[in-house]
């Protein structure tokens, strides 16, 4: 337990902080499964669409710091190349 009232006030903000990355962090995946949910389809314009709409809020966790950039770029050239081979 936090013996200052300094270390006391970084665990309220540690708390804050760790819910607003986990609800961006969950806002990605959601994203991103919607991207997944039309390439399983086979629908290659409602998952082009989808990739589009996922990319600059996977790119917005990058800037946040809650995603590393590469993993994110790793991520994007991944999927955008199983849309490509539909």
């Amino acid at each position: 337990m936090a013996n200052h009232k300094s270390a006391e006030k970084r665990i309220r903000q540690t708390e804050r902080r760790t819910e607003i990355n986990r609800a961006r962090v969950s806002r990605v995946r959601t994203f991103v499964k919607k991207v997944e949910v039309a390439i399983q389809s086979g629908d290659k314009a409602a998952a082009n669409e989808a990739l589009r709409l996922a990319q600059p809020e996977m790119m917005r966790g990058v800037t946040k710091g809650v995603l590393h950039k590469n993993t994110v770029s790793r991520k994007l050239s991944r999927l955008s190349h199983r849309i490509k081979s539909l």
